[in-house]
């Protein structure tokens, strides 16, 4: 005989749930579209048309996480801006090769599916779509109860970008003597949040005014507009997202094959405030520069005759940048002096 209790609800799965957050999440999906979307949400994948004008375009894609940053927001029920980190860990990865953003991509887990909870994390994607100029044409919210706990979320998402062939940023140009140019982060970004966690058990204690969570949210710098208009100013030889790893780990990935020495001047530019904390705080600085951003959320190789005025398009474009650095002969590696 059938049981009549053994039902998908019954096991902690709520499809109706699932149903109320795609009604509310369509409308901001649909404000990231374009004339290059060819279906909205509800259909079995996302279509995309490609751009014309581009002789050989390649596609450029990247898939990140927002890791334990989201632990921050589900605990103070903040969930409108770990969506702008998403976005921003992936489109900021695909920019370093040159790439347009083109369209994105979200995937949400969790214990128990509050339809509000979902849309509002969506509402921050959005606006990362916005901010980087890709739509949102897809996503998945999986709703698994014997996997999370009652409260717990988890973001991930999927970026792709579209470059020319002939224009690809991979680092074959780069040559000892060029100059590295670095473009301050928002903060912390989104990584080293299970260190940050440990160090800062108090998440009300004040920092500035407020509570040290709404700084520890601040939401990952995202940027695409300032470099695509670089671009077409600047030949730029190589470009590294500064994330989880920081300089020691991700500085040299913009180098491509070439075997060459990153030299960083560690006192080129001022150390934000959250950084000395958690320093003050007991994290070494070596420590610190293999695992935060420590102020700079993307790096730019060029030559040294482009300097000033890869600096100053940066700064029209209201960002805020340092020559930081240089190229020089030795080993693939980062020396921070």
């Amino acid at each position: 005989m059938p049981n009549k209790k053994l039902t998908y609800q019954a096991s902690g799965v709520n499809i109706h749930e699932g149903y109320k957050e795609v009604k509310m999440i369509k409308g901001l999906a649909k404000a990231t579209h374009n004339v290059n979307v060819l279906n909205n949400l509800g259909s079995f994948a996302g279509m995309f048309k490609m751009p014309k004008g581009m002789q050989e375009p390649i596609l450029v894609s990247g898939t990140d996480g927002v890791g334990t940053k989201i632990a921050i927001a589900c605990q103070k029920q903040k969930y409108d801006t770990v969506g702008i980190d998403c976005v921003a860990m992936c489109v900021n990865d695909v920019l370093c090769h040159g790439a347009k953003p083109l369209f994105f991509l979200d995937y949400i887990a969790c214990g128990k599916l509050n339809a509000k909870i979902a849309a509002s994390l969506v509402k921050g994607v959005a606006s990362g779509c916005q901010l980087s100029g890709s739509a949102l044409i897809g996503g998945e919210t999986a709703e698994m109860p014997d996997f999370y706990k009652p409260g717990d979320y988890d973001l991930a998402g999927f970026a792709v970008g579209i470059v020319e062939k002939t224009k690809i940023i991979n680092g074959k140009d780069i040559k000892v003597g060029d100059a590295l140019i670095g473009i301050t982060s928002s903060g912390c970004h989104s990584n080293g949040y299970s260190l940050i966690r440990q160090v800062f058990k108090n998440l009300d204690e004040p920092l500035n005014g407020q509570p040290i969570w709404k700084t520890l949210l601040t939401p990952t710098k995202i940027y695409v507009k300032p470099i695509l208009r670089l671009l077409q100013q600047v030949h730029v030889k190589g470009m590294a997202h500064i994330t989880g790893g920081g300089f020691i780990e991700n500085a040299p990935r913009m180098l491509g094959k070439a075997n060459l020495q990153i030299v960083i001047n560690k006192h080129s530019y001022p150390l934000p405030q959250i950084f000395k904390l958690i320093n003050q705080r007991g994290v070494a600085l070596d420590h610190m520069y293999n695992t935060f951003n420590m102020g700079i959320g993307f790096m730019l190789c060029v030559n040294q005759k482009d300097v000033k005025q890869t600096i100053q398009i940066l700064q029209q474009a209201g960002e805020t940048a340092y020559e930081i650095g240089y190229i020089a002969k030795g080993k693939r590696t980062v020396c921070l002096k």
